[in-house]
């Protein structure tokens, strides 16, 4: 069964992809100068940017990447993106984001 595709911010969307009470994985659709807003959550999250550029902030610390990075955002940690280029960010958390469902 697909997963809806929702607004998420200004000019992005996201689709859960799959989910398990463990695992989560989430496709984020950016438009060009499309913001995931600044903020925090419980869930380990591992961003993998399939196209696009992006700048990334997390706890303060700004960094760009592009097509084919991939990182981990700590639990808890404060952060946010916006998109340099239309782009496709999959984002993994753990465990499930009961609240993307």
């Amino acid at each position: 069964m697909p997963y809806p595709v929702i607004p998420s911010g200004p000019g992005v969307t996201r689709q859960v992809l799959a989910n398990d009470p463990a695992l989560m994985v989430v496709a984020f659709r950016f438009e060009q100068d499309g913001v995931g807003a600044s903020h925090s959550h419980t869930h380990v999250q591992s961003t993998y940017v399939q196209s696009g550029r992006f700048v990334f902030t997390i706890d303060g610390r700004e960094f760009e990447v592009g097509a084919g990075d991939a990182f981990v955002i700590p639990s808890g940690a404060t952060h946010g993106c916006r998109a340099l280029e239309p782009g496709v960010l999959i984002d993994s958390f753990a465990p499930r984001r009961d609240d993307f469902l």
